[in-house]
C-alpha cells in the first residue's frame, strides 16, 4: 500500500506541470497561525529561467558601462556605479558574500532590482510565516582582468561575460542568511522556492533576465530598466 501511495503521489507531481504549490506551510513551522493561507509554489526553474547569454548581453550592453581594463577604472566608469554590501551598509536587504573575482558595484538600474529582490524576498518568507533570511549576492562587476583571472581557473568562463557592464548579479539558491540562529531553521527547498517565485514575478514584469545555473548553484540575474 506504501508503494502504490509514492507511485501515486509521482505521477500527481508530473500532472502539474511546471509548478506544484503546497498549502500550509505551517506544518512544517508548528509556531506559525493556524488556519492561515500559506503557499509556495515550486517552480520547475530549470524551464522557467532559460534568458541565453546573448540576451542578456543585448540588455546589458544597452544600459550598462562600458566593460573596464581593472579594478581602478571604476571611480571613472562611463556610467554611475553604486556600492553594494559592506559594513556600512547593514541594513540591505541581502548579503553579498565575499567577493574575489568581481567588486561590489552595480548601475542604478540593477542596484534597485537587486534591492526590490532582497525585499521582496524576506517579505514573501514572512507573509508565508518563514524564518527570516536574506539572499546572498555571489557575483557582481568583473573587469577584464578579472574575467583573465577567473578563466584560469574555469575554463568555461565566458570572455563575453555579462558581469562586465555592471548589470548582473549572480544569487546562490543555495546558501542563505539566517536572520536568527536561535529560531527554527527554514528548509533550504522551501527558500529556493520563494526566491524563484519572487524572480518569475521580476521577470514577468520586464524587470529582468534569469538564467538557471546548475554548476555554479546560483540565478544568473540581468537588470533590463
Amino acid at each position: 500500500m506504501k508503494i502504490y501511495c509514492y507511485i501515486s503521489l509521482f505521477f500527481f507531481i508530473l500532472s502539474c506541470g511546471n509548478d506544484i504549490v503546497v498549502e500550509n506551510v505551517a506544518t512544517v513551522f508548528p509556531d506559525t497561525i493556524a488556519g492561515k493561507p500559506n503557499r509556495i509554489t515550486y517552480i520547475n526553474s530549470n524551464r522557467a529561467f532559460n534568458d541565453l547569454n546573448d540576451t542578456h548581453l543585448a540588455a546589458a550592453q544597452k544600459i550598462g558601462i562600458k566593460p573596464l581594463a581593472s579594478r581602478d577604472g571604476i571611480p571613472t566608469a562611463s556610467k554611475k556605479l553604486y556600492l553594494i554590501g559592506g559594513p556600512m551598509r547593514y541594513n540591505e536587504p541581502f548579503v553579498v558574500d565575499e567577493l574575489t573575482h568581481s567588486s561590489p558595484f552595480l548601475v542604478k538600474e540593477a542596484y534597485d532590482l537587486l534591492h526590490d529582490i532582497g525585499k521582496n524576498f524576506q517579505d514573501s518568507l514572512k507573509r508565508k510565516n518563514l524564518p527570516a533570511y536574506s539572499v546572498i549576492v555571489s557575483s557582481v562587476l568583473r573587469t577584464d582582468a578579472d574575467v583573465k583571472s577567473l578563466s584560469r581557473r574555469n575554463v568555461n568562463a565566458s570572455k563575453r561575460s555579462v558581469h562586465c557592464y555592471g548589470t548582473t548579479v549572480d544569487i546562490s539558491y543555495r546558501r542563505f542568511e539566517k536572520h536568527d540562529d536561535e529560531g527554527p531553521d527554514a528548509r533550504e527547498v522551501d527558500l529556493k522556492a520563494v526566491l524563484a517565485e519572487v524572480l518569475r514575478d521580476l521577470k514577468n514584469a520586464g524587470r529582468c533576465y534569469v538564467k538557471y545555473e546548475i554548476k555554479q548553484a546560483c540565478f544568473h540575474i540581468t537588470a533590463r530598466k
